[in-house]
């Protein structure tokens, strides 16, 4: 399995972005030593597209097949795409509050934690779909390390499409978001779509 082991912070610097979007607290004092270079139409389509991968930790093949159905559904794939990155189930466990990051989350769904309508999966890009529900397997939620992800993640706001009930764990997707729903994330998916479509 690939695994991308550059340190967040220097990748959030990188990519221009803050590291609380991916549910980290800590931020860098370190500058970034940019030349004055302006960056390029094609630089600026890469980053787009390294900011969505890095967010939700897609690689490259998963990223590209995302990109293809996205462009097969109806209505503009950019909005079309950050719908269907959205609703993978190890986001939605994020989103939940049930992981302080993806990272994390991705981590629990493998793990087989994680339950979808009563069964379990631990596909962390198993895409959920509109009155699904998922919850934390009954023998963990008395695990000390879910004490402590909600004390953590219990202040954060929980997205419109989901209904959430934390002391049991539990969650409901209501419907699939709209692009419109999408507000923390900063990446422009027009430029990705630019960028594909060369």
């Amino acid at each position: 399995m690939a695994i991308d082991r550059t340190p967040v912070l220097k990748r959030c610097r990188s990519l221009q972005m803050s590291p609380s979007v991916l549910g980290i607290d800590k931020k860098s004092k370190r500058k970034l030593n940019r030349s004055n270079r302006k960056t390029s139409e094609y630089g600026m389509q890469l980053r787009e597209k390294q900011k969505a991968k890095f967010i939700y930790g897609v690689l490259e093949k998963p990223f590209r097949n995302y990109y293809a159905k996205a462009e097969r559904q109806r209505g503009l794939t950019g909005p079309n795409l950050m719908v269907i990155l959205e609703s993978r189930l190890d986001n939605v466990v994020f989103r939940l509050g049930f992981a302080r990051t993806r990272k994390e989350a991705r981590q629990i769904v493998d793990h087989k934690h994680v339950m979808v309508n009563g069964k379990q999966v631990n596909i962390p890009s198993y895409l959920v779909k509109a009155g699904d529900v998922i919850e934390i397997k009954e023998k963990h939620k008395s695990c000390q390390r879910y004490k402590d992800i909600l004390e953590v993640t219990g202040g954060r706001l929980t997205p419109d499409w989901l209904d959430v009930d934390q002391e049991n764990l539990k969650g409901t997707v209501k419907e699939l978001p709209t692009r419109e729903q999408i507000t923390d994330i900063p990446v422009d998916e027009t430029l990705i779509v630019e960028l594909y479509s060369k």
